[in-house]
């Protein structure tokens, strides 16, 4: 599998992703995830959406506790033709707890416990820790990835400007 470095840091040390370098222009990988009930979720049932894809390392951390409730807030003003993604390597069980806690309601979070396959085919899967990095994808209608950001060091929360400029270009 390949191993990239120099991406992403936590506190200021340096991880190794696994996993495929996506780029803008790229066809948005398929994936299939369990969501809160345990049922499958595929990124193929929100085409015809935009979709914004934030990767975190686990709901149940400060950083990504903040930017959850940021995008479930942008998503009542973004409307229904934008669906919002959050996916961590939490077990379904701990992120239904977790929204239900929080009064999250807009944003589907997604669990890739199983086999992480999602933070393979994007590229986000931390190699030491088996969590995911931080970052964001922007997919547009037809699947195609429009913009992407990595946040350079895990605990920091996304540049939330920046995505939603390049939401505002597909709407």
């Amino acid at each position: 599998m390949k191993e990239r470095n120099g991406i992403v840091t936590m506190k200021g040390n340096p991880l190794t992703l696994l996993g495929n370098e996506l780029k803008l222009g790229d066809t948005a990988p398929e994936f299939e995830l369990l969501d809160t009930d345990m049922a499958p979720f595929k990124l193929s049932s929100a085409k015809g959406n935009i979709c914004i894809i934030s990767s975190v390392p686990s709901l149940d951390t400060p950083v990504c506790d903040m930017e959850t409730r940021r995008f479930n807030k942008e998503a009542t003003r973004l409307g229904p033709n934008v669906t919002i993604l959050t996916i961590s390597m939490d077990l379904p069980f701990a992120q239904k707890r977790w929204c239900g806690a929080a009064g999250v309601d807009n944003v589907k979070t997604l669990s890739d416990h199983r086999d992480a396959s999602f933070g393979t085919a994007y590229g986000v899967l931390i190699k030491d820790l088996r969590l995911l990095a931080r970052a964001v994808f922007v997919v547009d209608q037809k699947g195609i990835i429009r913009y992407i950001q990595f946040v350079k060091d895990v605990t920091n929360e996304p540049n939330y400007e920046t995505i939603m400029n390049a939401v505002a270009k597909l709407l």
